[in-house]
């Protein structure tokens, strides 16, 4: 089975393909130049490949959060490939790739010094707010929701998880940094976090097991999810 997973939901532009167990990846750091980058990416692996976009069985997604712009470039480019080769898709949220990608790299295994352990992703959603989430390894070593996502000042996303959070916890994505001080009880890993964005790979990786599920919609269902789904701008000084 092959299968071809693109994300342009934040900063990184990435595509990962996989064909008959074999991966092909594309990584890229380039906040202004997803809409440039991301059909070349999709062109390279598969010329890598050997194989053309009709011979995938399916699309994987990243649906968001993250940035709006990003977000919708994505999810228009997914339903433009879907659409040419009749392939279903399957939108995974960027910020469970991050979570997912840190258990990939071997950053979390389930467990912190002998305690069961989660993955709060944290994305700086600006504004003074962070996108997040709370991340638990199920037993296909996927690492799946325990909360709804949410868009919350960083400051409340410890009352935000309080129900559900463990003692040790490890902490993904840009909001970390962003808002260190806030936030810094939370984790357990000390500094700028390794994962700080999505991959298309670790979007592979969950979307695929959804695909083989029957999981896939169509092209024209592919929806992006932007948790906040109003932006209300901030007035400069002296502009009120």
């Amino acid at each position: 089975m092959n299968y071809l997973a693109i994300d342009a939901s934040t900063e990184a532009c990435s595509v990962a393909l996989q064909v008959n167990g074999k991966l092909y990846s594309r990584y890229d750091l380039c906040p202004q130049s997803h809409s440039l980058q991301l059909l070349p990416m999709v062109d390279d692996v598969l010329t890598e490949a050997g194989i053309k976009l009709s011979q995938c069985d399916g699309l994987i997604f990243g649906r968001g959060p993250g940035s709006f712009t990003g977000v919708r470039i994505g999810v228009g480019v997914a339903q433009g490939l879907a659409y040419s080769a009749n392939l279903p898709v399957f939108g995974v949220s960027s910020l469970q790739a991050m979570a997912q990608l840190a258990f990939m790299q071997g950053k979390v295994q389930g467990k912190i010094n002998g305690q069961k352990s989660g993955v709060i992703a944290a994305i700086d959603a600006r504004m003074g707010e962070v996108y997040n989430g709370y991340f638990m390894l199920d037993e296909h070593n996927i690492m799946q929701p325990q909360c709804a996502e949410a868009v919350t000042a960083p400051e409340q996303l410890a009352q935000h998880l309080s129900i559900i959070v463990n003692k040790a916890e490890y902490g993904v994505g840009t909001g970390w940094d962003a808002y260190s001080e806030q936030l810094s009880s939370l984790k357990s890993n000390v500094g700028t976090p390794e994962v700080l964005f999505p991959s298309a790979e670790a979007m592979l990786a969950i979307g695929v097991i959804s695909l083989e599920q029957g999981k896939g919609v169509a092209a024209e269902n592919a929806q992006p999810v932007y948790v906040r789904d109003t932006v209300s701008w901030k007035k400069l000084p002296g502009r009120e």
